[in-house]
């Protein structure tokens, strides 16, 4: 039976951290940037392809749907040419379609790059996760700290970078991302000696064969409804704020930036003090709150409503990432791509389903059903809870770990 590899040595800390496991994490920041980077320039995407809101919305879903299906195979591949090449052509993926997506003449075409980029972004991603993991110094929870504070510092510059870049023309963010995803490709191919292949190759079938355990799947469908409600507030907010790309930049870069704070020290800090499972019940009760506060509180409301909702976001993506990690018996990387094909369907479905319901129905119902699909979330979290007990094992060992410092 496949086993975890052992955990990394300890005491290494969070920051001091091999240069290899640096360059991949460059590398995750720019790829983490590409989800919020088109965030400030949808209305002008929408504007300048004579595009409806749920046509522009389309740029997620084929993104993250493409990305959800390929998580499927990347243990397959990464197993047979081994973690390195397949975080190059991830890469060399992402540079080509991003730049194709620059050229875009029609929304249909800039969809279907969007998807190309998506294939890269899943083989890129999964496997930095893993390398992360194996690479780092400090253990499993400091690689994923680390790992999650690549996505919360990409997810912050993201919108940023696009209301720089879309500000001179909605084509250079596309660009620009090419061209820093290129600088990760030249700095992995340097600094990543490539990590062993895994004695066994993956199944294609492994990565559905581990959900199967009660734990992951508990997680991952749990994760399914909650990515709904994040990818509610990230695709279809741009549209309500009715603000210029500058604007809109600047609101996602103040929520990007609690996402990062909320995943890298909220998270840790509150699951020593309550545990992972309780962090993902009261993160997923703010974002209920926050969800129904966008809805029905005008303007002022939307912009602080979609900060603050940054920081449930933060809570939940660490805490549902190491549960991912830790639940349950399969090797990291098949646990990690079981978890993020059914997650990541939450962010295909959401952009287009919000913006139709806005468009056909009401302005405000994206955000009630966001809400809704928290409360399922935890009602999953609430009804199959016996199937977390293992991550009350690894809460009890990091606070257990932290209690000679604190003494």
């Amino acid at each position: 039976m496949d086993v975890k590899p052992p955990a990394a040595p300890k005491g290494g800390g969070i920051l001091r951290q091999p240069m290899s496991v640096w360059a991949t994490a460059f590398a995750a920041v720019v790829a983490f940037m590409g989800i919020g980077l088109v965030d400030p320039i949808l209305p002008a995407i929408a504007a300048n392809l004579d595009a409806s809101p749920s046509q522009v919305s389309l740029l997620f879903t084929s993104y993250f749907l493409i990305t959800a299906v390929a998580m499927l195979i990347t243990g397959w591949v990464s197993s047979r040419i081994g973690g390195k090449k397949t975080l190059l052509i991830g890469l060399t993926l992402v540079v080509v379609f991003a730049a194709l997506a620059g050229t875009s003449g029609t929304v249909g075409q800039l969809v279907g790059f969007r998807a190309g980029w998506g294939l890269g972004n899943a083989l890129f991603v999964a496997t930095a996760l893993a390398v992360i993991v194996g690479a780092a110094s400090g253990g499993a929870e400091s690689a994923i700290i680390l790992y999650e504070a690549a996505l919360g510092l990409g997810i912050s510059l993201g919108p940023l970078a696009g209301a720089l870049l879309g500000d001179m023309n909605w084509r250079f963010p596309f660009f620009g991302t090419a061209a820093l995803m290129a600088i990760g490709f030249l700095l992995i191919s340097v600094l990543l000696k490539a990590p062993p292949k895994p004695p066994q190759k993956t199944r294609l079938s492994a990565p559905i064969r581990a959900l199967s355990h009660g734990g992951l799947s508990t997680t991952a469908f749990t994760a399914l409804f909650y990515n709904y409600a994040f990818f509610t507030v990230l695709a279809f907010t741009p549209f309500v704020l009715g603000m210029s790309a500058h604007g809109i930049g600047l609101v996602f870069f103040g929520w990007g930036v609690m996402v990062a704070l909320a995943s890298v020290f909220g998270a840790p800090a509150l699951q020593r003090r309550i545990g992972t499972v309780r962090v993902m019940f009261l993160a997923l009760a703010l974002l209920i709150v926050f969800q129904l506060g966008l809805a029905f509180l005008g303007h002022g409301g939307i912009i602080v409503c979609t900060v603050l909702s940054g920081i449930p976001i933060g809570l939940n993506n660490t805490a549902f990432t190491e549960a991912a990690m830790e639940v349950s018996d399969s090797p990291r990387p098949v646990a990690s791509a079981g978890y993020n094909f059914v997650r990541w369907m939450g962010g295909a479905l959401a952009p287009y389903i919000a913006t139709k319901l806005a468009e056909e129905v009401d302005a405000n119902l994206p955000y009630v059903v966001g809400a809704a699909c928290c409360a399922v979330a935890i009602g999953i979290l609430a009804v199959r809870r016996r199937h977390l007990a293992p991550l009350e094992r690894v809460d009890i060992d990091h606070a257990f770990q932290d209690a000679p410092a604190a003494a």
